[in-house]
């Protein structure tokens, strides 16, 4: 199974330096990943160490915890595009979804994909299925399908839980029958268990392992 194409080198880490992400955009150069994953604090250095390159760059918003508010998060996503993102993994707000705030949720996720689609860009949500019940799952999936987003994630990698075959399983069933498409993230270290992901629905992958995969 051929995964460089579906893989998004990433380096999410709070003490990353511009040494890592120079070494990070040129490992994605060298080994045709789809994509880069970095802290918005570096979107316009690998944009430049990125030029001419297919490569993507992917960043975050609202990350780690997604209970920021919203207006914040819509202003994250206008200067991360305007300096050099392509990509937008935003993280959903997990108390509203507790408190069954499905209002607020909807909202949140739609100010967001606004914000990226009218910029031209791909737009995530990261779900971080480690907290989340089942209907949880089912009802963020069809909110994320209702407002056209791009791409579901299964979760940060920071927050307990990671990517599984059976939350992805999940959104794969949910998702029947719409465009959106699903990104694995979190604890994915073997090739093993990245083409298992691949197998249950996944057509992105988050990895820090990149080079361990693939090799």
């Amino acid at each position: 199974m051929q995964l460089s194409n579906l893989i998004e080198h990433t380096l999410l880490k709070s003490d990353s330096n511009i040494d890592q992400i120079k070494k990070l955009c040129q490992e994605a150069i060298e080994n045709n990943f789809v994509g880069v994953c970095i802290p918005p604090f570096y979107v316009p250095d690998a944009k430049l160490f990125l030029t001419e390159s297919p490569v993507c760059i992917v960043t975050v918003v609202g990350f780690p915890m997604g209970y920021t508010a919203i207006s914040s998060k819509v202003e994250e996503v206008k200067r991360a595009i305007d300096e050099g993102a392509d990509e937008i993994d935003m993280v959903a707000n997990i108390c509203s979804i507790k408190d069954a705030k499905w209002t607020h949720v909807r909202n949140d996720i739609d100010s967001v994909t606004r914000a990226t689609h009218l910029k031209g860009k791909v737009m995530k949500v990261i779900f971080e299925t480690g907290l989340l019940t089942i209907e949880e799952i089912k009802k963020l999936t069809e909110i994320c399908a209702e407002l056209d987003v791009n791409y579901i994630k299964t979760s940060t990698g920071i927050i307990s839980g990671g990517a599984t075959t059976e939350s992805v399983k999940l959104m794969k069933m949910y998702s029947e029958g719409t465009n959106l498409k699903i990104k694995a993230s979190g604890g994915i270290r073997t090739r093993e268990f990245a083409e298992e992901l691949v197998r249950a629905g996944a057509s992105r992958l988050g990895t820090s392992a990149s080079l361990e995969i693939i090799k």
